[in-house]
C-alpha cells in the first residue's frame, strides 16, 4: 500500500495505491461519496481487492482529504492563477467523470478499470462510463436524478455542520473541512442543481453494471436505481433491506459477496 500526491491537471491530488500479486485484471477504482475521502473508505477497498484479486487506487477528490483546496469555495465561480476557484457548478459531477478521471487514470496508465463509486462517486462512475471504455462499472447509492427526499436529507446535513457535531468529526478526514462540506452542500442546494439527471447518459453504458441501493437511504430511493434505462443482460440491481446509504459500511459482508461474485468471471 502507498499513498502519495500527483499532479492532475495543476490539482495536486491524494492518491493511494493497493498492489495485487502478479494480477492481470483490470484494477478497481474507487470514487468516493460527496463528503469522503482516501481516508474515510478505511480498509474496505483493502478487502474487496483481496478478496477479488484485483489491484486498487483511491484518491481523493479536488478539496476532499488531503488534495488541494478550491480558494474562496463559497465564492463567486472563476478561475484563480489558471485553476478553479469558488463554488462548483451544477455540471461539477460531469466535469469530474469527463476532464479530471479521464487525465488522473492516463496519469496512471490504467485502461479500462472497474470502477467502484458510492454516491456522487458512483454518478461520477455511471458518467464516466458513458463517454470511456470501462470493464465494469459498481455503483452504490448513485444520484442519476435530484429526488426531495435527497434534498431533505442534505439540508438537514447542513443543520448538522453548523449547529451539530458533523464539522468536528469530518474535520478528521479532511485538510480543509470547510472546503469539503461546502462544495458539496451549497451545490446540491442550488436552484441549478434541480435539474440534474443523468439517465440519458446511462442509456448509453455499454459495460456489466452492478447497482446496490439500501431500501432505507435516506438520501435516495429504488428509483435512483430503477430508472437506469439499461438491458437486463447489462445491469444487475440490488436492493438491500434495512440498509441506508452506505452498503460498504452498513452490510459489508452482504456487499463484498456481491462485488465479488459480480467480477468472478470478467478479466
Amino acid at each position: 500500500m502507498s499513498l502519495r500526491t500527483i499532479n492532475v491537471q495543476g490539482v495536486g491530488l491524494e492518491v493511494r495505491h493497493i498492489p495485487a500479486l502478479a494480477s492481470q485484471k483490470a484494477p478497481l477504482v474507487f470514487l468516493h461519496e460527496g463528503l469522503g475521502s482516501v481516508a474515510m473508505w478505511r480498509d474496505w477497498p483493502d478487502q474487496v481487492c483481496a478478496a477479488s484479486g484485483r489491484a486498487g487506487w483511491v484518491y481523493s477528490r479536488r478539496g476532499y482529504g488531503q488534495s488541494d483546496s478550491v480558494p474562496d469555495v463559497r465564492g463567486e465561480p472563476g478561475e484563480q492563477l489558471g485553476q478553479r476557484c469558488g463554488r462548483l457548478l451544477p455540471d461539477y459531477m460531469h466535469q469530474e467523470a469527463w476532464v479530471m478521471l479521464p487525465a488522473l487514470l492516463e496519469e496512471l496508465h490504467i485502461d479500462q478499470p472497474v470502477l467502484l463509486g458510492h454516491s456522487d462517486g458512483a454518478s461520477i462512475a455511471l458518467l464516466y462510463a458513458s463517454r470511456y471504455p470501462v470493464t465494469a462499472c459498481i455503483v452504490m447509492a448513485p444520484h442519476v436524478m435530484v429526488e426531495a427526499i435527497s434534498l431533505q436529507a442534505i439540508a438537514q446535513a447542513r443543520v448538522a455542520f453548523e449547529q451539530g457535531d458533523l464539522r468536528q468529526r469530518l474535520a478528521r478526514y479532511h485538510a480543509d473541512v470547510d472546503c469539503a462540506f461546502w462544495q458539496w452542500n451549497e451545490v446540491w442546494l442550488s436552484e441549478g442543481f434541480r435539474h440534474f439527471d443523468i439517465r440519458p447518459d446511462c442509456r448509453r453504458i455499454t459495460a456489466p453494471v452492478l447497482a446496490i441501493q439500501g431500501l432505507d437511504d435516506p438520501y435516495g430511493t429504488m428509483a435512483q436505481i430503477d430508472q437506469m434505462a439499461l438491458s437486463d443482460n447489462l445491469i444487475q440491481r440490488q436492493a438491500l433491506a434495512a440498509c441506508g446509504h452506505s452498503p460498504h459500511r452498513e452490510q459489508t459482508e452482504r456487499t463484498n459477496d456481491l462485488l465479488v461474485q459480480f467480477l468472478a468471471d470478467m478479466t
